[in-house]
């Protein structure tokens, strides 16, 4: 098991002692307008938004959804260890690359799930987690993914869905760097854990009743690509 850092703990507990905090996620939003199609057998895509953990167990409840691995975007490679990423120094974000097929789900479908999943608004922050390491974040991987990840911004902030204004960055062209194993499956293999119960298990409710028909209930394990 992992151990949180003392603040991680300090502010969960803090939560729980106060009730959910008021975060703007799992609410509803407009489907994006822009979603260029794709001829691709498969396609990737890497997002961040706050502790790896969460976000990549709801993606491996996405139909369509291959693969979701946990890792490190935004710094360089000799830095992408969970040790030195969450001192918050190195740039990292902790992200996770997605593989899914276009056939059965849009990129743009991609990003309103992720959108849905957390909180744009908070700022080097999620939730009980503090630190540029937990921004949230898109890593767009090729022209058309970044030019439909700005239209859906600007679509989401024309449409004032959320209270605050949204702090999503756009980062190309940073490479991805798989964490260790043991942060993947990570929500699978421990769903008693204090920090999955109250931060992430919501997620997966709220992904099943925003988008019933792209959950599927058997997770796409990064374990079973190595077998």
């Amino acid at each position: 098991m992992i151990t949180l850092r003392p603040l991680a703990r300090l502010l969960i507990l803090s939560t729980l002692a106060i009730g959910p905090a008021s975060a703007q996620e799992g609410i509803a939003i407009p489907t994006p307008l822009l979603d260029e199609p794709s001829t691709a057998a498969m396609e990737t895509t890497v997002v961040a938004g706050g502790c790896f953990w969460g976000v990549q167990g709801v993606f491996q409840h996405v139909e369509g959804v291959s693969n979701a691995v946990s890792g490190y975007t935004g710094g360089q490679a000799s830095t992408a260890r969970y040790d030195m990423v969450s001192t918050g120094k190195t740039g990292h974000a902790e992200a996770v690359k997605i593989t899914y097929d276009p056939r059965k789900i849009s990129y743009g479908q991609t990003l309103q799930i992720f959108f849905s999943a957390h909180d744009p608004t908070q700022l080097n922050r999620q939730g009980p987690d503090v630190g540029t390491e937990y921004r949230t974040a898109i890593f767009p991987l090729n022209e058309a993914q970044a030019r439909m990840a700005k239209a859906y911004l600007v679509q989401l902030d024309a449409a004032r869905v959320y209270k605050s204004k949204i702090v999503t960055t756009i980062e190309p062209d940073r490479p991805f760097y798989p964490a260790e194993d043991e942060h993947q499956d990570f929500m699978v293999r421990n769903p008693m854990h204090p920090y999955i119960v109250f931060n992430d298990l919501p997620k997966l409710a709220n992904l099943k009743r925003l988008f019933p028909a792209l959950y599927r209930d058997k997770p796409a394990l990064v374990s079973a690509t190595k077998s």
